[in-house]
């Protein structure tokens, strides 16, 4: 055997890694100069983004806030950055904001839809924060600080005040002791936010919500007689039928008797980004039970009902949205009883709303496919009857798979809500735009309510999205 004629017996001091394989020379490296077509690649890159940059940023620079025209926004900016210079006229969105925020709702009711939008946060934050008592507060404690600036400024009356704080302050402390009981008023908001954008009497909003009361006491009633699908069923006829001949006239002895109402507002005064929330959120509220039932109605064993659900799936998603929207707009009234006077708005939100249920249902089913076989035995083998294994063990599974592609659908189905401009609502893209540029003082500008309108778009899609990815983190569980 050999000996070794030298073994180090100290250990050489660290060194630093060489200059191209650490910091932000190893990230360029990697990443834009890894090789000849991908430098070419980032040197063209360079250049376009340097050529928007230059071409982009005086007009951004030159922009102009306080004008009352078109032309005197022009005049500042020729005499500010010299002649030929462009400029941003952002003095549109300053004096036109609110077209494009309320559209043409009364200016002294404006404080009704401000305190619609800021209780639907409060609404929302049972189902997107169930059980957090810290974000539930927080969301509470925002809500409330939004509605106590933007009422003040709206100049609401006092009973608006007392309203806010007496259901701010009980929320709250319900948040802190039973949280899970907030979601009774998620339940109450939809008649709530509908009386106060529509107005008029309290007590039709009341009367719609009983019947669900109506839905609920049938079922509870009937489903250790008759099973959960058929007292489902039972209930959803008991149901109709109150809306359909007991809803008004129980609404109006009401009303003679107890008069209490708001100042009623046309649908044709809702416009701008009020109309595309209404609509858009109203949507997305229905169309998933709606999705989840059709789902498991194409699932279904039943002949009867997997040929009606895969009947209307296909024919919804064969049809183009616009098709459906003229079809609320000028065909719908044809088919109901002369003298009906069926609400455009409520007309686009069934039709919207059926339309997206659609979608999900297809999302959904492609997680209920995604499931192994085992899971559909385990409830079997524990059991359970079909709703209580589609409650427990089933959905809760194809909802969690289903989180991307379901909250893409929902903010696919918000941008759509903008095509209403093609059945005479005044949207905020097209409807509010072409208004305001049609204004002799603002004719000829261009980009500025566009930029606004999707900025606007953009911070409300991307929540969305940004919730998505937060509530696909705390459902991973799988590999924990």
């Amino acid at each position: 055997m050999t000996k070794a004629s030298y073994v180090r017996d100290q250990m050489l001091p660290p060194q630093a890694p060489p200059v191209s394989e650490a910091g932000v020379v190893k990230w360029l490296r990697e990443n834009l100069f890894s090789g000849w077509f991908n430098t070419i690649l980032t040197l063209v890159g360079v250049v376009v983004i340097y050529w928007l940059v230059a071409s982009a940023l005086p007009w951004w620079l030159n922009s102009v806030w306080n004008a009352e025209s078109l032309g005197q926004c022009r005049e500042i900016v020729a005499a500010t950055a010299g002649e030929g210079a462009t400029g941003a006229c952002w003095a549109m969105i300053r004096e036109r904001w609110h077209q494009f925020i309320f559209g043409f709702y009364p200016p002294d009711l404006w404080w009704r839809p401000i305190m619609a939008f800021g209780l639907l946060f409060v609404a929302l934050a049972p189902v997107l924060f169930s059980g957090q008592r810290r974000n539930l507060t927080a969301i509470l404690g925002a809500a409330f600080a939004f509605l106590l600036v933007t009422l003040y400024l709206a100049g609401a009356p006092m009973a608006a005040w007392v309203l806010v704080l007496a259901l701010i302050l009980g929320l709250a402390g319900l948040a802190q002791a039973m949280p899970g009981k907030l979601l009774w008023f998620t339940a109450i908001y939809p008649a709530l936010c509908f009386w106060l954008l529509w107005g008029g009497s309290i007590w039709s909003p009341v009367a719609a919500m009983l019947g669900f009361v109506v839905m609920g006491v049938a079922y509870v009633a009937l489903v250790g007689r008759m099973g959960p699908t058929a007292s489902a069923i039972a209930g959803v006829v008991l149901a109709a039928l109150w809306w359909l001949i007991l809803d008004v006239p129980v609404a109006n002895a009401i009303q003679s008797a107890i008069p209490f109402g708001l100042q009623p507002v046309a649908s044709d005064q809702f416009g701008g980004f009020l109309l595309a929330i209404t609509i858009g959120v109203t949507a997305i509220t229905f169309s998933l039970p709606i999705g989840i039932l059709l789902a498991l109605g194409r699932q279904s064993d039943m002949l009867i009902v997997k040929t009606l659900c895969v009947g209307f799936i296909e024919f919804i998603r064969g049809v183009p949205l616009i098709t459906l929207l003229f079809t609320a707009s000028l065909l719908l009234q044809y088919f109901l009883p002369p003298g009906t006077n069926f609400d455009i708005i409520l007309r686009v939100i069934i039709l919207v709303t059926l339309f997206a249920a659609a979608y999900l249902a297809e999302v959904i089913r492609g997680g209920l496919a995604a499931l192994p076989r085992g899971q559909y035995e385990a409830a079997d083998a524990l059991g359970l009857d079909y709703w209580r294994a589609q409650r427990l063990i089933i959905l809760p599974q194809a909802l969690k798979i289903s989180i991307p592609a379901i909250v893409s659908t929902f903010i696919g189905l918000f941008k759509d809500t903008t095509l209403v401009a093609f059945v005479g609502l005044m949207d905020p893209l097209k409807g509010v735009t072409q208004i305001v540029r049609a204004d002799i003082d603002w004719k000829g500008i261009y980009w500025e309510p566009y930029i606004f309108v999707g900025v606007i778009f953009f911070v409300i899609c991307f929540g969305m999205s940004r919730y998505s990815m937060y509530l696909e983190r705390k459902l991973k569980t799988d590999h924990r």
